[in-house]
């Protein structure tokens, strides 16, 4: 019983039309669901991915009307998005100056070539080279190349006060590999965990930051990762973390209709969850017009007026 990987990053946008601008025309992904947050229908629930919305590429934004983030420990503080290759990476560099966004020098980060970027909001990003290692599946209608597309999530990177309460969750109760160390900014000393068969797309790195304030949630943040599990180890991991409740409360199963997740926060508060990769966004929807209406699953469906009339105009298509 293992997770295999980065499944999904949900973050915070409080401008959802200029969110969607930027990622599917300036980054290229593609919008694949269009639906509402299931705990609060009044706020959209957005999702890009490849091509083929494939599990471990979903970066997902909820839209909640907030300040911005006030940046700290205790937070997801950069989400590693994968490209193949140094060339890529430096068109990457030069799309991005042409349309003034902000972004750093391409540069080595724990052995890989990587470009840092922020989106308007301050949502903090890194361009990261996976050597084109593994499948891809670019978006015949991304304004991005094939080459160039983005072709997945990883490595994610928290920071943290103190790593031993969060290594022994990653450990123990996670089954991850804390397989080496760097340097990172500023000579962070940042700890590197590995899920499954490892690689960027399987990457957790921990920044270990004594003394940063605590992070405040907000427009830039993220709001939490999940990691994958089959289908068929749901149940085994639903009853691992029940298992440890009384140490670590969890939400118990809860079915997301495009997924099964399972949710809980780590010692230094970081929300985490665990989601299968089935059934998929194309449960509701074909696969060829993904994220072209607003989708919502059968347990909200029959409250679609009343959802739509409660959302601000987003227009997708």
């Amino acid at each position: 019983m293992q997770l295999t990987g980065i499944h999904h990053l949900t973050a915070i946008t409080a401008r959802p039309a200029e969110n969607h601008a930027f990622y599917t025309g300036t980054l290229g992904m593609r919008l694949v669901k269009k639906t509402v947050n299931q705990d609060d229908v009044s706020a959209y629930h957005l999702f890009y991915a490849d091509g083929e919305a494939s599990p471990g590429s979903d970066l997902t934004f909820f839209d909640f009307p907030v300040g911005p983030e006030r940046r700290g420990t205790h937070s997801i503080t950069r989400t590693g998005l994968r490209v193949a290759g140094e060339g890529t990476l430096r068109w990457w560099a030069d799309r991005l100056s042409g349309q003034q966004v902000r972004h750093g020098t391409v540069h080595e980060r724990d052995g890989r070539l990587t470009l840092d970027v922020e989106d308007a909001e301050g949502q903090r990003f890194a361009l990261v080279d996976d050597r084109g290692e593994g499948a891809s599946h670019p978006w015949a209608k991304s304004p991005v190349p094939a080459e160039h597309q983005i072709r997945g999530l990883g490595p994610i990177t928290l920071s943290v006060p103190r790593p031993e309460p969060t290594d022994v969750v990653l450990r123990e109760l996670m089954g991850m590999r804390q397989v080496r160390a760097y340097q990172g900014a500023g000579a962070v000393r940042t700890l590197v965990y590995e899920m499954g068969e490892g690689g960027p797309g399987a990457e957790l790195h921990v920044a270990v930051e004594p003394g940063l304030p605590v992070a405040e949630q907000g427009a830039g943040a993220v709001h939490h990762v999940a990691f994958r599990v089959p289908d068929a180890e749901y149940g085994a991991w639903a009853d691992r973390l029940k298992a440890v409740r009384n140490r670590l409360p969890s939400s118990g199963p809860v079915d997301r209709f495009y997924f099964r997740s399972l949710y809980f926060r780590e010692p230094n508060g970081i929300l985490f969850e665990i989601a299968t990769d089935g059934p998929g966004f194309a449960a509701d929807e074909p696969k060829e017009s993904l994220g072209e209406r607003l989708a919502l699953p059968p347990f909200l469906e029959g409250r679609r007026a009343e959802i739509e009339r409660g959302l601000k105009p987003l227009v997708t298509g």
